[in-house]
């Protein structure tokens, strides 16, 4: 059973109050919050085992080394994973797309080469490609999105050609909610002898994710959406890709050997984990992700299934909300414009009642603007979401109509 109320209580600031009201946080799609095994987690690493990594021989350094490896084993897990040794571990998920789109777009793109996204792509996997082909003379494509904000899959198909030598696609639009079939296109990318990287920033939070089923060469991820900390994202490649990759950046504990005159350097992933890396927060994730599989990936899953439908039915009874993105293959993201009412003015009153959403272009302004909008409003649901919290925020946006 998913016992939400259990759920709910690991979450310390979901018990504070705002402005008198209950915290209604409707936000988890920008960055969710963190359970306490988390936070513990953390204290422990600086209390406990603080060190650094790899490079002491002496008992707080080997724990912290050993806590540090074994959060990169329960990444490789979580994902399945060939080795542990595809974990790259970054500053955030944009950190990562830029690593792939710097080594290996330098390497490998060429004038009258393409590479292919969606109209749906956040900024993060839009602005590193359209960096790197400028630099390089490869041409960018993208693939269309229909009204209803699903993917057109015949319009993919129709752009994919030889001369596409990387598909980097989202697994779930951070606005339209919409869940790409990214098996799918990884297949149709090798079919060409292209590559498929994934931004699994937001389709990893909410169901299982398997990149040897799926088949993608590159992932794409961040901590903080996972329930774990800020300042730390996953990358992960193919074990040969990256061996064949040079580095991103240069220094300390990527490197085989230094003299005056010439580095070679580690095999993946040190090669790509340059400097002292971000010890702690790693950590925390490692505890996030043990803490999403106690509650089971496909508990979550089919809990936030049964609450995109409930939100549905109450958002429907709201006169004049239009919900952008309606796909049937959606996660729990509500775009959403009210009348002529500015997104701002939904949120500032929203705020008064307890209810956090966002506002603005959610670093995706063309798909925003290719919906006919320059910015919406947008609620987003956790695995601590409940049914309360989506009452609470349908009848603060009664409130705000009855206000304008």
């Amino acid at each position: 059973m998913y016992d939400i109320k259990k759920i709910r209580a690991d979450f310390p600031n979901l018990n504070i109050s705002i402005n008198g009201h209950a915290n209604t946080f409707l936000d988890t799609a920008a960055s969710a919050q963190k359970p306490q095994a988390v936070i513990e987690a953390i204290v422990k690493a600086y209390t406990e085992n603080y060190a650094n990594v790899h490079r002491g021989s002496y008992y707080l350094s080997e724990m912290a080394t050993e806590a540090y490896e074994n959060a990169r084993r329960t990444i490789k897990n979580f994902i399945n994973a060939a080795t542990k040794n595809e974990i790259v571990f970054t500053r955030s998920a944009t950190e990562s797309i830029n690593l792939i789109a710097s080594t290996w777009g330098n390497a490998n793109l060429n004038k009258g080469d393409e590479v292919l996204l969606s109209e749906a792509e956040h900024h993060g996997n839009l602005v590193p490609w359209q960096n790197i082909c400028q630099k390089t003379g490869a041409a960018l494509r993208f693939f269309r999105v229909n009204d209803d904000g699903s993917p057109d899959m015949e319009d993919f198909y129709h752009q994919l050609n030889p001369r596409v030598k990387m598909v980097s696609v989202t697994g779930m639009s951070n606005v339209l909610g919409t869940i790409f079939p990214v098996k799918e296109i990884a297949k149709a990318a090798h079919l060409v002898g292209a590559l498929c990287l994934v931004d699994a920033c937001q389709s990893i939070v909410h169901a299982p994710t398997d990149v040897q089923d799926i088949s993608c060469d590159f992932m794409a991820f961040s901590g903080h959406k996972l329930y774990g900390p800020t300042g730390i994202g996953c990358l992960y490649g193919r074990y040969d890709l990256l061996a064949d990759m040079p580095p991103y950046q240069f220094g300390g504990d990527m490197v085989d050997n230094v003299t005056f005159q010439k580095t070679t350097y580690a095999l993946p992933p040190a090669r790509f984990e340059a400097g002292t890396p971000a010890i702690v927060q790693a950590v925390g994730l490692g505890a996030a992700l043990q803490y999403i599989l106690s509650i089971g990936m496909e508990n979550i899953a089919a809990h936030e299934r049964e609450l995109v439908k409930y939100t549905n039915e109450r958002l429907s009874e709201i006169a004049d909300l239009k919900i952008v993105g309606t796909a049937p293959e959606k996660g729990g993201v509500f775009a959403f414009a009210l009348g002529n009412i500015h997104p701002q003015d939904v949120a500032f009153i929203l705020n008064k009642e307890g209810v956090s959403i966002r506002t603005g272009h959610h670093c995706a302004q063309p798909i925003v603007n290719r919906m006919g909008y320059e910015s919406l409003a947008r609620a987003s649901i956790g695995l601590y979401t409940n049914k309360e919290d989506i009452d609470r925020f349908v009848a603060a946006l009664q409130k705000v109509k009855t206000f304008f």
